[in-house]
This record gives C-alpha cells, structure tokens and sequence, in this order.
C-alpha cells in the first residue's frame, strides 16, 4: 500500500543499491518460505537461555531449534550496539554502533522488510521498546545517529509499513492526526488495541517504552505474544499476504533493558513473555506450513553468570518470589514510599532479610535512586547465585534458532551481517 507519506521513504532511500526482488504476486518455490517471522531478544545471551528455562522448569519453545551462534562485533567495535547489530540483520552489513540502516560510509541501505514491501509483501514491526528505538527503526528508517528518534518517526509514519506495535507514542504526537488521514488504524491505549481489526495500524501503547512482564499487571498493555498473534493475524489477511506473503519482525525489547540495570528480575520476566511470544509465531507458522521463524540476539547484555563467589549452586526460586522490576521499584521510593519496605515487598523478602546496616543505607539515599541500586542489586541477584560483569553489553556470541522452510541457510557459527543476508536469500530478495 503506497501512502502519500511514503515520498518520504522514496527520496531518503535514493541512493540506495537497488533492489530487484521477484515480481509482486509471484509464488516462492517450494523450499523457500512465503513468510518470515525474525524474533529478536535484545540483549539475551547463552545465560539467559540457561535461566529462562530453569525457571520455566522446562525446554523454552526455541530450544529444540538452535542451529548455531551468530557472532555480533560491528565495524567499529568488537562489542556491537543494538543500533549496529539491527542494521546488519536488516540489510546484511556491518556498520558502526549507533547507525541507523546506513553503512559505513553513511549512505542509507535497503533493508530486508524495505526489500519486502518492493516485492508487494506485507510488512510489520512488533517491540516492547518505543518503536523509533535501535531495532525497530533499523528496519525502517535511515539515520547516521539512533538518538534521532523525531526523525525516525517521521520516517516510521511515512513508511509501507501495515503493522507498528509497541511504545513511543511521545514522538508521533503530531504524526498521528496525519497518520489516521492516510489511512491508519491508530490506537493508544489496551482498549483500543483490543479494537484493531484492519491494517495499516499502529498501536503506540506507552510515551516510552512498554512495562516490563513483571509490571505488566498495573497497566493496560498487552503480552508481546499477544501482540504477536494479532500482528499475524491482521498480516495475512492484508492483501500484499494474499498475494506474496509477509515479514515480520518481532523484538523481546527490555531484555535488554533489564540486563543493563542488572536486574534479573525483570531479566527473567521478559524471557519469559519472549519466550511465550516465540510459542505463538511458532504455532502459527507450524500450522501454515509456509512460515520461515527464525530467533537470535543482536548481542549480550550484562556479562550474567549463573554462579558466583566461588560457591558451586545457582537457584532461580528467589527471583520467582519477585513482584516488581527496579524500574518500578524505584518510581515508588520517587513517589515518597519507604524504600526498605519498597524493596522488601519488590523482591519478596522475608521481614529478616534486610538487616538493620542496609535498611539504614536504603532510607538515607531515599532521595538517589542510583545510590541504592546496587544494594537492592545485591539483595536481588545475591540469593539466586547470579552476577554481572558490566551494565553495558559484551561481545558473546549469541544463539541462532531456525524452523520452517528456509531453515537450513540458518546454520553454524555466523557473522551477524552474514545472518541479515540469509533473510534475504531465503525470501528469494536482492539487496
């Protein structure tokens, strides 16, 4: 579908290396999907794995699918940012941390979904992020800088995009009004997410980012598997579907953003939801039989270990006894509660387990989030056997997880650039 908007997209996209994908409406030959779903977990490396499905106390849905490692180092570093990270998946080139689809030398790349769309494919992007953040954007908008989220808007909104789910809805202020004009289903809220029942639409659920899983309960905001199945469901029955099929991409946001504060509560949540969403694209896909999926990590985040101080245990119950991320925690102890009983309630702790020299420190910093957090870090990861080695990310490899046809492009150890240009190949695209 071309809205008026997309002249937008048009120009910033001019000096592109064309694209010469199969003709709109051509059938993909047998071996080759007619779908892609690619699920990304920010920020989710090998130990978040081990920890997600200890906790679940059974295989995650994607385990029974890993078919290698994907290594993540940028062009500029060997630790990749998930701006970085995103643009090699969306357009199978390694550029430099912080660039948004544009290479090295800055000029913008065609991406996999905007690679789609020319093909007369159907297109959607589903996050627990805002939507103008590193992943999402990267593939769909082109910026030498991911904190030009204004900019990213615009170009989200002038986009062939039919489907725009997740938060950042305090950069389309201005943009939605236009956005319903052009023929956007455009909702805010749960309810109105709940109504949605045609494509092009978007659904800015949060200014900012979604809840965190383990928050989730105070707001309206639906799981990312329900995002996910209503993404797919209002996909295939677009007519560009119909006709050619579809791309999707589906990102477990604050995995990451949980792994950077080192809060393996909220950590733990969000593998969970993501772990419920990737069930959903699977279950859909077995049942279409058409339906390539495929789950990875742009890079890890944190440097968690399962084991610490020399002691040969871990034990995941401590962090299941948890009712609140840090993030919620912390919007309490701002709002004026008491934060020992903040963080005792929180984290599901005994009346004993914070003793009086902690309660004390906890009180006297009331007013300084950050000059607690480490100590509600410690009261949290400490009893699980779990501990950090960076609030930033790392350069471990990542797992790669395949099913459906196209799967075996999917295979070994690959550089991250390498799995961007398997997406294409599998849907029979040039970049």
């Amino acid at each position: 579908m071309i809205r008026p908007l997309a002249v937008v997209s048009a120009l910033l996209l001019a000096g592109c290396a064309s694209a010469q994908p199969v003709a709109p409406g051509t059938a993909p030959p047998p071996d080759r999907p007619r779908n892609v779903i690619l699920m990304v977990a920010d920020g989710f490396g090998p130990a978040s794995a081990t920890l997600g499905a200890a906790a679940k106390g059974a295989p995650l849905a994607f385990d029974s699918l890993l078919v290698g490692m994907v290594e993540t180092s940028s062009s500029d570093s060997r630790v990749t940012d998930s701006a970085a990270g995103a643009t090699a998946y969306a357009c199978g080139l390694k550029t430099f941390n912080g660039a948004i689809s544009v290479g090295p030398d800055r000029a913008p790349c065609r991406t996999v979904l905007e690679a789609a769309e020319a093909a007369g494919m159907a297109t959607g992007l589903v996050v627990t992020s805002g939507v103008t953040h590193a992943t999402p954007a990267s593939f769909a908008a082109h910026v030498p800088s991911r904190s030009d989220q204004a900019g990213i808007a615009i170009q989200l909104a002038a986009s062939d995009v039919e489907i725009l789910f997740g938060g950042g809805r305090g950069y389309f202020r201005d943009l939605m009004g236009p956005m319903a004009a052009e023929g956007w289903a455009v909702a805010t809220d749960g309810a109105g997410f709940d109504a949605l029942d045609t494509a092009p639409a978007a659904a800015l659920l949060a200014d900012n980012h979604l809840a965190y899983e383990i928050d989730r309960g105070t707001t309206d905001q639906p799981s990312l598997a329900e995002m996910t199945r209503k993404a797919l469901d209002l996909l295939a029955a677009t007519p560009g579907a119909q006709a050619r099929g579809f791309f999707l991409l589906v990102e477990g946001s604050r995995i990451d953003h949980a792994a950077h504060g080192n809060d393996p509560v909220a950590h733990l949540g969000d593998i969970l939801a993501y772990d419920a969403a990737v069930a959903e694209a699977l279950a859909w896909a077995a049942a279409d039989g058409r339906t390539l999926v495929v789950s990875t990590a742009d890079h890890e985040t944190g440097g968690m270990t399962l084991g610490r101080g020399g002691i040969y245990e871990w034990d995941p119950a401590p962090l299941l006894a948890a009712t609140a991320s840090f993030e919620a925690m912390a919007a309490r102890v701002g709002a004026g509660a008491d934060p020992v009983v903040v963080v005792r309630e929180g984290l599901g702790l005994g009346p004993d387990a914070i003793d009086d020299a902690t309660a004390e420190a906890l009180r006297a910093a009331a007013g300084d989030w950050a000059a607690i957090r480490s100590a509600v870090g410690a009261l949290a990861s400490e009893p699980a056997g779990i501990a950090w080695t960076t609030s930033g990310h790392t350069a471990v490899d990542v797992g790669l997880y395949a099913f459906g046809p196209g799967a075996a492009l999917f295979h070994g150890r690959m550089p991250i650039d390498a799995v961007g240009r398997a997406l294409f190949e599998a849907l029979g695209l040039r970049r």
